[in-house]
């Protein structure tokens, strides 16, 4: 998955912890472990390919059930194992050739359903970007306005070098390590460089870094999410189910709506790598639906007087 597929190693632990449950729910139904050993306890080492060899189609649909009913996945999370299973055991029929058939060929995935994404209204980003403040406004408000603007993920948004910003452009290193080019609007420019005024220089550990913590490292993932829920609760929008990657959907959201941006460009700025997913942003806001029913020619009839 890395050297031929080019899977980012975010990827491919979440697909080494799929297949660590499958084989620890394996071993548990096969009672090859003691009852009262947790689930987490259960330890894969000594996996080979003859219990693998004894696997079936049952197994992964018995699965499939327990993880609906014992751990509450989702349809989605469902979904992503099945894949993960699918890709394993493809990969030990036909390409290491151990296995003369793929016993789980036929384990199909739950059917998930379209939902439509959360996302700030503009007002709502007004607000959050007015609401900065405190001795690192400078970056806070560049971290916000990247978001908003670029429709990046968490983990771009923390791997961005000040090096890889210019003539107006950012050099993105996304999902599978595919790099893709994003165009820096005047908000993105100005926060960019009022940031660059007062960044520190002296004692950073990662030199190159464009977002720098207060203990002078690279800012974390998680502390990224803290000062977006920060200002998020500031302006009451706290536990409603807004988060960092719905300011991803907002940016998404707003360049559709507002801007007439085409599909297929949006799916390159947001670095998807099938149209179909950047195909959810073309939802129709509620506002959009109420004009659409005031513009019928009838929206003004009234019924006769008798």
């Amino acid at each position: 998955m890395s050297t031929v597929k080019g899977k980012s190693e975010n990827t491919i632990n979440e697909y080494y912890r799929d297949l660590r449950t499958f084989f620890r729910y394996i071993k548990r139904s096969r009672k090859l472990v003691s009852a009262d050993t947790e689930f987490s306890d259960i330890n894969i080492d000594d996996v080979d390919l003859d219990l693998i060899k004894t696997l079936t189609l049952d197994d992964g649909y018995g699965f499939m059930l327990f993880l609906q009913r014992e751990r509450s996945n989702s349809a989605a999370a469902r979904s992503r194992k099945v894949s993960a299973l699918s890709t394993f055991f493809k990969y030990l029929t036909n390409k290491k050739m151990v296995l003369e058939s793929n016993p789980l060929e036929g384990l199909e995935s739950p059917k998930v359903g379209k939902r439509l994404p959360k996302y700030l209204s503009l007002e709502q980003c007004y607000a959050l970007l007015n609401a900065v403040d405190g001795e690192y406004k400078e970056r806070d408000y560049c971290i916000l306005v990247f978001f908003l603007n670029c429709g990046m993920r968490l983990s771009e948004l923390c791997s961005i070098n000040y090096n890889s910003i210019h003539d107006g452009k950012l050099r993105i290193i996304g999902k599978g390590n595919k790099e893709r080019t994003v165009f820096l609007n005047k908000a993105c420019l100005d926060a960019f460089e009022a940031y660059m005024r007062v960044r520190p220089v002296d004692g950073v550990k990662d030199k190159y870094a464009l977002f720098i913590s207060r203990n002078l490292n690279r800012i974390s993932p998680s502390m990224v999410q803290k000062l977006v829920n920060k200002y998020l609760d500031k302006i009451g929008l706290g536990g409603q189910g807004y988060s960092v990657h719905k300011l991803r959907h907002t940016a998404a959201t707003l360049m559709y709506q507002y801007g007439g941006v085409d599909i297929r460009i949006l799916k390159e700025i947001l670095g998807h790598e099938n149209l179909g997913t950047t195909e959810i942003y073309t939802h129709l806001s509620e506002k959009q639906m109420e004009q659409a029913i005031n513009s019928n020619p009838l929206s003004g009839v009234k019924q006769k007087e008798s």
